[in-house]
Order: C-alpha cells, then structure tokens, then sequence
C-alpha cells in the first residue's frame, strides 16, 4: 500500500486498501449476530420446551390434530418472543452504535471526526488532553504528551512521550496532557489492548435490584412449576391409571404456573425506554439504568455549561500594579500585559469558551499580534488544589514567555507580594465573585536554569490581575430546578469556582439553600461520619476538586440517596463512576467522562434529565402494571386445571394445553404492548422517588393482584360448577368456564390501566393498541363460539344469548369490584 503523507494523512483509496488488508478497529471476533443469539434464548425457554413435550406426546398418542396445533403454537409464540427481543437487541445495538467513542483523523488534508471503529491503519490521528487513545500507533509529533497507561501495566503514574523517545502509545491508555499526532500500527484485536484480552464485552455490568427480584420471582416459578408438574402427573395417574392424560394435565398446569411474559415484558419496557430517550437527545449506555432513573433523589450538577450557558464574555479586568478594576465594554485602556499574558497561558487552538473569550479580547485589544511569532516549548496542564496552568513560548531570537492562568490565590501563593497587596487582591476576586462572576487569576514566570521546572510549583509569579468573566444562566434552569423539587429530587451544586459566585449563580437560578458553603478542603478533611451529615443540609459544594467530588458522592450513597451527578471533565470520571446515574455532557465532555458516564446528554441541557426521571419513573409505574396483570391473570389459569382435580369434580378435565397456549398468545401482547405504551400518569413527577431497593413482587405488594385472580377464579368455576349442577354437557361446562375467563381478561386489562384512577378516565389515555388487541380478542371469542372448526379443536359448544350475556356479567363482577377499591383510596386519600 501506498505510505500516506504525514501531513495531509490518509486518502479514501488507502483507507480502504488498509481496511481490507488489517481490518476494522473492533475487538469482536466476528460479527454480532443478534437474530441467532435471540433464537438460542427463545429454544431455552422453558415455555419452549413444555410446548414441545405437549406436541411430541399429542403425535406419540395419535392426536394429529391437537399435535399440528401445538406445533403451530410452539412458531407463534416463538416468533412474538423473537419479535419483541429482536426489537429490543436491535434497539439496544443502535443506541451502542450513538454512544460509541469518537476520534479525528486526518484524511485527505482534512480532519475527520469519526467513530473509533472506523480508524485503519497508517491513519494519523489526533491525540489530545482528556482522550482515551483508540488505537496503537507511533508518535509523528508531541506536544508535553503524557499518559497514564495504568490500564495495561497498572502503574497509575503519567508516562511522558515524544516522537524521539518512547515513541508508542497504546489503545485504552488515557491522555493526561499534552497532544499529538500519531500513526496508527495496529487496530482491533491486533493492538495490545486486544491481545491481552481487555474487551469491553468482559466487563460484567451490575444486574439492578428489579433485574435481580425478577429473575429470583421466575426461577422460583419455574421450580414451582415443576414441583406442580410432578404433583399433578401422580395425582392423576393415581386415581385415573391414563399416564398420557396425566401427563397432559401435569403439563398444561406447569405451562399455566410459567410467568414467562415477565423477563420479555421487562427487557421490552427497558430497551424501548431507552431508545425513546434518545428522541429526548439522551443516550443510554445500558437499559436498564432506565430503571434506576426513577428512583433518583439527588441530582448533583456542574455550575458551568450546566447551570449556565457556558458562553462567557470579559465584563472586568483588575490590573494589581496600579491596583485599579476596568469595565471592559467602557472606553478605557485595558492593560495590555494582563490580556496577552492571559492569552499565552491558554491553548493556542482555544475550544474552551472562556480561552476563546481571552483570544478575542486580545485580539481586539492589541496593535501587534505575536502569536505567529512565538512557538510553544513546554506546557504544564492544569493540575493543583486550587487549579492552574502554566505555558512557556519562545521566539526565534531567543525571548521567553512563561505565562500562567488559574485560580487567583494558587497563583498568589506563589506570587511575593506584601499581605497589603494580598488582601486587596483577594477582596477584589472575592467582590467579582459576589456579582457571579468567574475569575481567573494570570500571572509572568521567570525562570534561570537552562532545564524547565519538574513541577509549575517551583516558579516564582508576577501577578499581573485578575479577569472577571460573566456567564449567564440558562433560561429554562429555573423551571427544570423547579421540576426536580417538585418530583422530590433534591439538587447540589458541585463547582470548582468560588463560594460567593457559586451563592449567586444558586440565587439567581431559585436553588434551595441555607446559605452554607463547603469547599474541597473541607470535605476532605471531614470524617465521613460529618460528612454524611453535612451532606444532608448543604446544597453548595465549592472550589471542589476530584477527591472531594468523589467523597461527596460517596456519603449521599452512605446517606441511602440515590445519586445522579452531571460532569464533563477528565477528573469527573471517578465521581461519575460512582454515582448511581452517571451524566455526561455529548458537547464539551471529555470522552473520559462520556466513558465513565451512565447516559450523555447530546446538546448539554439538563432539563432533558426531567424528562429521562418522568420516563424512568412511567417505565416502572408500566411494568408494575404488566407484571401485576400476569400475576392476576395467572392464578384463575392455574386454579382452573387443579382445584377442580383436587376437589375432584366429575369433570375435572376443563383446560388441556391448547388452551393454556392460547391464553399465552392473549397475555403476551397485552403485558408487553399494551402496558409499555400507555401513558405516564397524572401526578407522577409530584411524588417522592421510590426506593431504589423497593419491589413490586412482595406479598403485600402483589396483594390486590392476589385477590384479583382468587375473584377471577371464583367467577370462572362458580359458573361452571353451576352449569355441572344443572347437568349440562362437558363441553359446556368448559365452554362458559374459558369465555368467563377471556371477558375477565379484557376486562382486567382495562382495570389494571391505573391502580388509582377510575376506568373511565383512563378509556381516554391515548393508547390505539388497547383498542387493537381487545378487538383481536373478541373476534377470538366470536370464532370460538361459532366456527366448528376452532370448537372442535379447543372442545367448546356453541353459547345461546342467556349463558353468554351470563359469562360477560360473572366477568365484569369478578373484576370491576376493583373500581370500588380505587374509590375508596382515592377518597381516604383526600
């Protein structure tokens, strides 16, 4: 292959030609195949095998008919579990594909950002501060790189490169500074991040407390089911001496016990939650924080970019040598020295708002641009408690620059001035700071040794003044505060800036607060018992820093809160880590804080995140409903096939297994489709969050749903054992037990819309699907009852008006006695 130019990279040919030659830059063996993978989970279902035993045995005995409909049962089922878990798999794959890692490239003289998996070897890519390196590659040129490489040697210490020694990075290695340009030598499994088997797929993800009780309520089911399975078959075989039929009813009743609509209904709910975050310009890295969205109870946000628009504009300049504060828009002489030295210390390429402010009022500001004339030779990158940063130029002729920016008393530290000149300086930062400004301190170095410093620490500053920069909040923070107050969420300030511009911004946004500040220092020298403590009543944490940040969280945790914390920097990442809902910002977030973070907000507002709770908390409200109706629904299936065999009816033999798929094929849709759909309901962003450990499977939870299916229950064999008393025909009697069981379906869907409100407020939720599958429903009952066919197959007979108009009555007695119930708390509630 043609070598590229270092300088114009990559052309679209040689991408190609390197592609096909070295391949992709992903770490799978082969390609993800989500329609197999979900055909092996369905075949495994347990469901899946009852289903094939039921039909294998139906042709074994000769019952060819009853067999072929078991058969086709055994494809319909599983195509609507292959539908709904492809579904949900491909959703979860795409929203994978939004949130995956970015890189730039230079390809064709232009640079490219494109998604790491695209990278090719010979690209040249573009390394710098705060990145996550995708790819091994050769350092072309550096600028102060650094990185730590603790990820594959475990040594957390920063390794300094250049392009004349240690000239290799690695992918998986993050940048702690500088940046560089590199050309890529391996990708994909070929790097060493692949070769020792670092992929992410091996990362084993946390199951949340749902996930966790819905998989111990179905294991349990399933032995339950089992256990019924062997009860039955002996029961029968005992009193009866037919094992085929016994088997037949030890089937059918383990096939009723199986609540297998639950963990399709909940990896539906989650993975179609999180792709309609997505619609809310919030990507989800994994579903099922979805769930743990509505259980937040505090929110601990970033004052910059998140409380405020993050576009600042100079409003005063202090110069400390004539000791004098300037309104920048007056028509007064700026000093020139604070404002270049102010543009030296910040990036020569600014893409952070406040450095692209100092570039422009420099170059408003000044006669004699000396930027192309000066080369930077060493960087220092932000680093200290408090921060700043330290850039050293040189021209040709040999003059040096050494110019720092930062917090003003880390530069005053280091500045040797009279304790006079001290507070004055400080009473000044201090006054900009009560008007909410951010301010920044700059400052001239000097330095005689011929090697640089090993730490900024070392130099002795010239403080030069102060800048005082004004960034006006969002217009719509106020609303979203509002809106989280109101669900019962509280929200903390965490900034790095002073606790006077942070009491201002808080003012001015409507945040509750007692107007108690705690800096970094102090959280980290308070026992966690206080903190924890402390953590309860102050709202203002301020000139913070990675530790503290992180010890913050930490004792909201201890505290039982369930925490939600906004970052966007290098340093967020172990404090978004740690919090329940990690939430990184898609714009001007690091990719180490994308990385670590739960959910990214794509265009940086919070008020998305009202909308990610609402959802969160209607996610769970929905699946709630779903389950409860599985549970209701479940318990008159199964009370049907065995109360009558142990009370030992004359005629016991009501369900067989084609019945029991047929309810399947009614309950799947309604739990998963109808439930998933339905809108959030009125006055669920005004209560308090639930606990995040909370369950809705309980006895005391699941206790209406219990009586809910005893009712059903009750009312299905109440009207068949009346009609066995009047003498009427099996088939009859089966007849107006399973039609008193669909019309207490339809209406226990309807019921169960809202454990609060009355049906008849939500037959208005805007929901078209309910109106669909109750429809599909009724023309099921219609073909029941009058084609020869499908009566023959599920041995039914033909209803007049009376014992039909008499099974719709039993139904609607069994289940709208709930309406009662919901009047009665409605009214105890008021």
């Amino acid at each position: 292959m043609d070598e590229m130019n270092n300088s114009t990279g990559l052309t679209s040919e040689q991408v190609k030609a390197s592609r096909d030659t070295y391949g992709s830059n992903t770490l799978e063996l082969q390609e993800n195949r989500v329609l197999l993978q979900v055909l092996k989970e369905v075949v495994l279902e347990p469901m899946f095998i009852l289903l094939l035993a039921a039909c294998i045995i139906y042709f074994v005995v000769g019952q060819y008919q009853e067999g072929i409909i078991m058969g086709v049962s055994i494809f319909i089922v599983a195509g609507i579990s292959l539908f709904q878990e492809y579904r949900s798999k491909n959703a979860v794959g795409a929203l994978k594909k939004i949130s995956a890692a970015k890189a730039h490239v230079l390809r064709n003289g232009i640079i490219h950002p494109i998604a790491t998996e695209e990278i090719v070897v010979n690209d040249l890519l573009l390394l710098e501060e705060g990145e996550v390196v995708a790819a091994d590659g050769l350092i072309v040129t550096a600028n102060d790189f650094s990185l730590n490489e603790s990820i594959l040697t475990g040594e957390s210490f920063a390794v300094t490169k250049s392009a004349d020694n240690n000239t290799s990075v690695y992918k998986g290695t993050l940048i702690t500074s500088g940046s560089a340009r590199v050309k890529v030598t391996a990708v994909g499994l070929k790097t060493m991040f692949g070769k020792i088997g670092l992929s992410l797929k091996e990362i084993t993800i946390a199951k949340t407390p749902l996930q966790n009780q819905i998989r111990s309520f179905v294991r349990n089911m399933v032995w339950a089911g089992a256990v019924a399975f062997l009860i039955v078959v002996g029961f029968n075989y005992y009193h009866s001496g037919n094992l085929v039929q016994s088997f037949l009813q030890g089937l059918t009743l383990a096939m009723s016990i199986l609540p297998e609509e639950i963990p399709v209904a909940f990896s539906t709910f989650q993975a179609l939650g999180a792709f309609r975050l997505l619609r809310n310009n919030i990507i989800v890295k994994q579903p099922q924080y979805v769930e743990t969205l509505g259980s937040a109870t505090v929110i601990c946000v970033d004052k910059t970019g998140t409380l405020t628009q993050n576009k600042m504009s100079i409003e005063y300049v202090y110069e400390a040598a004539r000791e004098i504060s300037l309104r920048v828009k007056e028509p007064v002489e700026l000093p020139a020295a604070l404002i270049e030295y102010a543009m030296w210390s910040s990036e020569t390429t600014p893409f952070d708002p406040m450095e692209k402010a100092i570039h422009d009022l420099y170059e408003k500001t000044t006669a004699t641009d000396k930027r192309k004339l000066f080369d930077q030779v060493h960087e220092y990158p932000i680093s200290g408690k408090p921060p700043m940063m330290t850039h050293i130029f040189k021209n040709k002729s040999g003059e040096t620059i050494i110019a720092v920016k930062g917090a003003p008393e880390a530069i005053l530290r280091q500045s040797n001035l009279s304790k006079e000149a001290l507070n004055k300086i400080e009473e000044q930062s201090r006054s900009y700071a009560r008007s909410g400004f951010r301010v920044l301190g700059v400052g001239k170095g000097s330095w005689k040794e011929t090697r640089w410093p090993v730490s900024q620490e070392e130099f002795v500053f010239e403080f030069l003044g102060l800048i005082a920069f004004q960034d006006p909040p969002k217009e719509n923070i106020i609303q979203t505060i509002q809106t989280f107050r109101d669900a019962g969420i509280g929200v903390k300030m965490i900034t790095g800036d002073y606790a006077e511009t942070a009491l201002t911004i808080a003012d001015q946004v409507h945040m509750i607060h007692n107007k108690e500040v705690l800096t970094g220092q102090e959280v980290l020298h308070m026992s966690t018992e206080a903190l924890q403590k402390k953590v309860s009543q102050v709202n203002i944490f301020a000139r913070m820093f990675p530790e503290a940040k992180l010890k913050v969280i930490d004792a909201l945790k201890e505290n039982g809160e369930v925490v939600a914390m906004t970052g966007d920097g290098v340093n967020d990442g172990p404090a978004l880590k740690a919090a329940h809902i990690g939430i990184a910002m898609g714009k001007r977030g690091s990719e180490v804080a994308r990385s670590a973070a739960s959910l990214i907000l794509t265009d940086d507002d919070l008020a998305h995140m009202t909308d990610a709770v609402a959802l969160g908390r209607k996610i769970y409200d929905n699946l709630k409903k779903a389950i409860q109706y599985i549970v209701s629904i479940h318990i008159p299936i199964i009370l049907i096939v065995t109360l009558p065999l142990l009370l030992m009816w004359k005629f016991s033999d009501i369900f067989s297994p084609v019945h029991v798929i047929f309810l399947e094929l009614i309950m799947g849709p309604t739990c998963s489709i109808i439930y998933e759909n339905e809108p959030m309901e009125p006055g669920t962003m005004q209560r308090v969050p639930r606990k995040m450990g909370s369950t809705f499977l309980s006895l005391k939870q699941l206790s209406v749903s219990i009586i809910q299916g005893l009712m059903i229950t009750a009312g299905c064999l109440g009207i068949g054992y009346y009609y066995m008393q009047q003498g009427s025909e099996d088939a009859i009697i089966r007849t107006v037990i399973f039609t008193t069981l669909l019309f207490s379906n339809i209406f226990l869907t309807l019921v169960n819309r809202s454990s609060r409100l009355s049906i008849f407020k939500t037959l208005a939720y805007k929901n078209n699907l309910v109106l669909l599958i109750i429809g599909v429903t009724l023309l099921f009952i219609t073909g029941l009852l009058t084609i020869p066919f499908l009566q023959n197959l599920f041995r039914l007979q033909t209803l007049n008006m009376t014992a039909l108009l008499t099974c719709i009555a039993v139904a609607l007695l069994s289940t709208l006695w709930m309406e009662i119930w919901k009047l009665f708390k409605r009214q105890t509630v008021l």
